[in-house]
């Protein structure tokens, strides 16, 4: 038997019915190998996804994700839902630019129910759609995907609250691979654990509640007996919250244990209510070195298979320089903690989370709580610095509006992969905080375009700041440009970076690069620009920046924003008001969602490389 001979029979929901008990479990080890192979050579999220196969196996056996709708929450562990819905062959081009994506994608297959990429949403969007086929009166499954770090986020308790008293069907699979949900207490709970998720149990609650409707008023005597029931188990021991919540609970079952999970899906399935399944897996299953470390293989870049070594150069990070700067401005002031939603690793955050343990808040993925407990630990005197991607500080906008801009809080948000991030593509590209930032009364943003630069604005930010400040830097490491021009707000706001007469390019942050290799571009071909950098979108003097224009009336604002979330008009009416024949053009990303990709390869296709910024300043100046 060849080592990939079952998964390449495998297509969809029909190719894995006739699968014996033996084909499935060779089919799980296949998948492993597969997902191994294939991300250590495109990169990806793998930790998760091997720790899913076998519940992914299990779902794709029990439901028709063709027809039945399974909706991710966050949807990094799609990789086996698409392997088995036919994608096997488009994983080479795993999240490259014109390949398929990493998280569920709707245009790329049918059986992607939703888009997915911000945790906590799943419960929502699936009673969504369930109360839609209640609607217009259709037959189909409905089920919930959530890992255990999604069920921190406030949203899936909302989603949770309504949905248990819906009377939908509708399955909600619980992915538990680090947290324990709920306590169990005693040798009791543990027995009536495995009783509740055996058959004998099922069986009998379905035959009790065929029964009863079959009798006049017996939905009311099932209401009523099983109150009762609910308040005996919950006398005898210590229920689960989803059960209190009215949800059928099944569980805690053996996430890798094939058979069990495609039994207790099918009994969940057949129950028709709603129902929550708690399944316990292992982050990295099956894969030594991503058991011994899954927060490293959770998202990871190329790596050999054999050693489980990444393969890129260890460089400076802005997330690293970050971490550095805070644990020194923690060591000089006790006032200063430091937040973050689930992702102290991925914002630098780890080494300052050992040094200053009792100063550092890991709340999960929920960002408006971080945002309002910032609030509160700037209202009483700490010097909070909230740590997020800026894909999610969206979540947060109401709270920094609300809870933080009202009483100018001095509150740092340090926004980590501001601008296009790759291939995580359009989900996670961080594109949108100037626009939604600079609504916000008093809030000041800063924008760094070297790791020194990035250092300096963080030291003001903290120790001379007094209200909501805003550091955005890019994932990745700085440029060319290593200096730093950060004087405080007393200081310049706008750099000048290179002079020339025919035409101005006005950007701020990591765009530096581009503009810079445009403006050499162009003087290859006799038009010298005036290359202008903002410091702040927030704190420049319109005045400072007219004076440093170019002689010539033109000029461009080149801007790693979407188009309306730039900063193009604000400095068109500026600066017209200084200098009625100034002609202010823009580039920016354009107006929709920016695909997956290389960044290289995203910025080409936005026209925000060199090449075609000198070729639409070129255009401008004809």
């Amino acid at each position: 038997m060849s080592i990939v001979s079952i998964l390449e029979r495998i297509r969809g929901h029909e190719d894995l019915l006739p699968l014996n008990e033996e084909e499935r479990d060779q089919l799980c080890r296949e998948i492993r190998e597969f997902l191994i192979s294939n991300v250590s050579k495109t990169g990806g999220h793998l930790a998760g996804n091997l720790g899913a196969v076998e519940l992914s196996v299990a779902i794709e056996t029990v439901f028709n994700t063709q027809v039945d709708r399974l909706v991710f929450d966050v949807g990094h562990q799609s990789y086996v839902h698409k392997l088995l819905t036919g994608r096997q062959t488009d994983f080479a081009r795993l999240r490259q630019y014109g390949g398929i994506a990493g998280f569920p994608k709707p245009s790329e297959s049918n059986a992607d129910a939703f888009v997915a990429g911000h945790a906590s949403s799943s419960v929502s969007i699936a009673l969504g759609m369930a109360r839609a086929r209640t609607l217009q009166k259709q037959d189909y499954q409905i089920v919930a995907l959530l890992g255990d770090g999604a069920a921190t986020g406030g949203m899936i308790y909302e989603g949770m609250n309504d949905a248990a008293v819906s009377g939908e069907p509708m399955v909600i699979i619980l992915n538990d691979n680090e947290m324990s949900i709920g306590k169990n207490v005693g040798g009791l709970s543990r027995h009536l654990s495995r009783i509740r998720s055996s058959e004998n149990y099922l069986d009998a609650k379905r035959m009790y509640r065929s029964i009863l409707k079959k009798l006049p008023g017996g939905d009311s005597i099932y209401r009523l007996t099983s109150k009762l029931k609910n308040r005996i188990k919950q006398f005898l021991l210590q229920t689960t919250i989803f059960e209190n919540m009215g949800f059928t609970y099944l569980g805690p079952a053996d996430g890798h244990d094939l058979p069990g999970l495609i039994s207790l899906l099918t009994s969940a399935k057949e129950l028709k209510e709603p129902v929550l399944v708690h399944v316990v897996t292992k982050k990295g299953h099956g894969y030594r070195f991503a058991e011994e470390d899954p927060a490293k293989f959770h998202g990871i870049g190329k790596f050999d298979p054999e050693t489980g070594k990444t393969l890129a150069p260890k460089v400076k990070t802005f997330s690293d320089s970050f971490g550095e700067t805070m644990i020194e401005l923690a060591q000089k002031n006790e006032k200063v903690c430091a937040i973050t939603a689930a992702m102290p690793g991925g914002t630098g955050l780890l080494g300052f989370q050992k040094q200053f343990p009792k100063r550092t808040f890991d709340v999960g993925i929920a960002e408006e709580h971080a945002i309002s407990m910032a609030g509160g630990l700037a209202k009483q005197g700490m010097v909070p610095v909230v740590a997020l991607y800026s894909t999610f500080l969206q979540r947060g906008y109401d709270q920094i509006m609300q809870d933080i801009a009202l009483l100018q809080l001095h509150v740092v948000l340090a926004i980590d992969r501001a601008g296009v991030v790759g291939d995580d593509g359009p989900t996670h590209h961080g594109v949108f905080d100037v626009g939604f930032l600079r609504q916000v009364p008093g809030m000041t943003i800063l924008n760094p375009v070297s790791l020194a630069e990035q250092q300096d604005m963080l030291r003001w930010a903290v120790e001379e700041c007094t209200g909501p400040v805003a550091v955005r830097y890019p994932r990745g490491t700085e440029g060319t440009y290593t200096a730093s021009d950060w004087q405080g707000r007393d200081g310049a706001m706008v750099k000048c970076h290179r002079q020339g007469a025919d035409v101005t390019l006005i950007t701020y942050g990591a765009m530096l690069e581009n503009v810079m290799e445009a403006a050499a571009l162009l003087s290859e071909e006799g038009i010298e620009a005036t290359v202008l950098r903002l410091l702040s979108v927030t704190c420049f003097r319109p005045e400072e920046l007219a004076s440093a224009l170019a002689p010539s009336p033109y000029a461009i604002v080149v801007e790693e924003a979407c188009t309306g979330s730039g900063m193009r008009e604000e400095l068109a009416w500026k600066l017209r008001k200084l200098k009625p024949d100034c002609r202010i053009d823009g580039r920016d990303l354009g107006a929709d969602f920016v695909p997956h990709g290389s960044q290289k390869e995203l910025f080409k296709h936005c026209g925000l490389d060199a090449a075609s910024i000198a070729a639409y300043t070129k255009e401008v100046l004809s």
